[in-house]
Order: C-alpha cells, then sequence, then structure tokens
C-alpha cells in the first residue's frame, strides 16, 4: 500500500508547502541523503532527514510567504555532488558547479518585467573586448554594451559581473521594459564580465579595477554609447554579492562620476573575527557625498547581518538609502526579479 506523504508528493510535488510549512520527502533506503539549501546557507548546516514512513524520509521547516527558495538532497560525505530529487523538476544552475532545485512559495511576487512587453522596443547590445592593461588579471576583458532605444543622450550604469546580468537577471529586457513604461530615465549599461578565479581579490575594495573603468572602459563606452558626460554624480554602478560591494565602493572612491549605486546582498561582512572591514572605514570617515543607494538582501542569505549593520551605518551617516529584505536566498534569481524595483529607486521619473 503506498504512502500518505508518497502519494501526496507524486501528486502535488517536493516540497509539500501548507502555508509557511515546508515538508521536503526522499524516498528511498537507508542512509538517507542530507538536505541543504538557502535555509541552511548550503554545506554549513546540512539538514539530517528522519524516517516518518518505512523508506520515506522527511524534513519540515517554516519559511516566509513569499520566499524563493533553491535546494538540493547531498550525500553526506560530498555536499557538492548533488543528488536529483525525482519529485520536482524545477532546475536551476548555480552560476558555480552545479544544479539546483528550487520552488517558490505561496506569496511569491514573479516581476513581470523579466519578460518583454508587447511592442517593447529593444536597446542594442554591441559587445568587445577590452584591453586589461595593468589593471587586470586578464590581458582583455569582454565588455557587453547596452544602448538603449532612444536619440538623446544618457547616464552609463557600470555593471560588475555583467555576463551573469544579461543572461541570468535578463537585465537589458528589465531596462528596455521600464523605459518603455516611462519608469525610469532612459539609462546605458557596461556589463563587464569578471574575472573568473581572479573576481575575489578584483572586486574586494580594488582601486586598480576602478582605474581600469575610468582609463579602458570609460573612453570605449563613449566610442559606441551616446552617453552624458561623467559628471555630477550622473553615472551608476551596480553589482551582487562582491559586486554589490564593490559598486558602493566604486561610487564612494568617485561620487562625483558615480551618483546612483544598486547593492544586490553585497558582501559587507559582520563577524567578530572581522574588526573592520575598508567600506566600513570609507562610511564612517569620509565626507558624506549626495549619493542615491539602493541596497536589498534575503532574509535566507547569510550575508544578512552584514547588509542591516551596513543599512544602518549609511543611515546614520545621512545617506540616501532605499533598503528592501525579500524572502530568497544568495542567488540571481531572486536578484533579477528585484533589480527592476531597484532602478526605479535609482534612475525613476
Amino acid at each position: 500500500m503506498m504512502s500518505t506523504l508518497l502519494e501526496q508528493v507524486q501528486q502535488h510535488g517536493n516540497p509539500l508547502i501548507d502555508g509557511d510549512q515546508v515538508t521536503f520527502v526522499w524516498q528511498g533506503e537507508a542512509p538517507a541523503p542530507q538536505l541543504v539549501g538557502d535555509f541552511t546557507n548550503w554545506g554549513e548546516r546540512p539538514i539530517s532527514l528522519i524516517e516518518s514512513e518505512p523508506h520515506i524520509w522527511t524534513h519540515t521547516l517554516t519559511l516566509p510567504r513569499d520566499a524563493y527558495v533553491e535546494y538540493s538532497f547531498v550525500h553526506r560525505h560530498d555536499i557538492e555532488e548533488r543528488l536529483s530529487d525525482p519529485f520536482n523538476r524545477q532546475t536551476v544552475w548555480n552560476g558555480v558547479n552545479s544544479v539546483n532545485h528550487q520552488f517558490y512559495m505561496p506569496d511569491f511576487v514573479r516581476s513581470p518585467l523579466l519578460t518583454r512587453g508587447a511592442n517593447v522596443k529593444r536597446g542594442k547590445i554591441i559587445e568587445d573586448y577590452i584591453a586589461g592593461g595593468r589593471w587586470l588579471a586578464s590581458t582583455h576583458r569582454r565588455v557587453q554594451f547596452y544602448q538603449p532605444p532612444v536619440d538623446e543622450p544618457v547616464p552609463l550604469v557600470v555593471v560588475w559581473d555583467g555576463e551573469d546580468y544579461i543572461a541570468r537577471a535578463k537585465l537589458n529586457i528589465v531596462v528596455d521594459n521600464l523605459i518603455a513604461q516611462r519608469r525610469i530615465r532612459p539609462i546605458a549599461l557596461a556589463c563587464i564580465d569578471n574575472g573568473g578565479q581572479a573576481r575575489m581579490s578584483e572586486y574586494f575594495c580594488n582601486d586598480a579595477t576602478v582605474v581600469y573603468v575610468l582609463e579602458h572602459v570609460l573612453p570605449t563606452a563613449f566610442q559606441h554609447l551616446n552617453l552624458v558626460p561623467p559628471q555630477d554624480g550622473a553615472y551608476g554602478v551596480m553589482g551582487a554579492s562582491m559586486g554589490g560591494l564593490m559598486s558602493l565602493y566604486t561610487a564612494l572612491r568617485f561620487p562625483n562620476m558615480f551618483g546612483h549605486v544598486i547593492s544586490q546582498a553585497g558582501a559587507f561582512i559582520d563577524d567578530p573575527r572581522v574588526e573592520c572591514m575598508v567600506i566600513d572605514l570609507m562610511v564612517e570617515n569620509l565626507p558624506v557625498k549626495p549619493l542615491k543607494i539602493w541596497q536589498d538582501i534575503g532574509v535566507l542569505d547569510w550575508l544578512l547581518p552584514g547588509n542591516r549593520t551596513m543599512h544602518e551605518r549609511l543611515v546614520r551617516k545621512g545617506y540616501d538609502v532605499t533598503y528592501y529584505e525579500s524572502g530568497g536566498g544568495h542567488n540571481y534569481t531572486i536578484w533579477s526579479h528585484i533589480v527592476g524595483r531597484a532602478l526605479e529607486a535609482v534612475f525613476g521619473v
């Protein structure tokens, strides 16, 4: 006779969701795999399943009703080897080395901006490979320039991890839709690929990376795009995770050029073992400039404490900050659903 849990998960899929209660189900012989996900900070706190019925293993937890969640079942001895969940066909590449399963909680609101609207004019993407000079770990770096479908000069937004924002967050489609709906002023984009294994060092408050943008990317941008002059804080800079940290750093270093900041799940560390970061000292000690800052962070993201601390610090110093906490973790899916709101906050009309 088939178990009740097995019948439910075969009918409704994994996990079983009832309000804010979420039950993950695994069928198989002992030993059962462990459960990891946004809610465990992946390998940091793996969850052992319990045998609720013969050969049926489960775990129930409480999640925000508006959450987007990624998870996997894994071998106890190898947290990096993901096991396929036969009851959930919804998967997503994690951008690093594996595929995760995904699901949306009942109150999650998907952004309509991720789908191009009817009759929305397309901006143009121009790809270029720009010499890194002495500033980067590689000799050349790909930059995807986005020119909006307008004739007048526009501000430029530098996008760290540009390949991910175009491919995974559909940033150009989001911008096309926002411009068509007249929710933001038209903007151009310089979406810069990251340095791969050098990404951490290039984005960890690194002046060499900023100088590369000033000396190499901006002159090339003026060749491809119709831009307003880089003055009076007209330009913007945006990124996620380490890119979010680098975005705030870039604006603090050159506020007269970059007056608009979008930091999604910025890598602001709140760790008792670390007295402070360079970015903390900059916010505390530099003269406050008229930056327009957006911060978002998921309540399932391990960077939540650091972002709350940074938000409090920015507000206390007098910066103009729009802050948003989502029900998500640390991934481009949740950032893609929020980035339109972020752009509207800093470039809205």
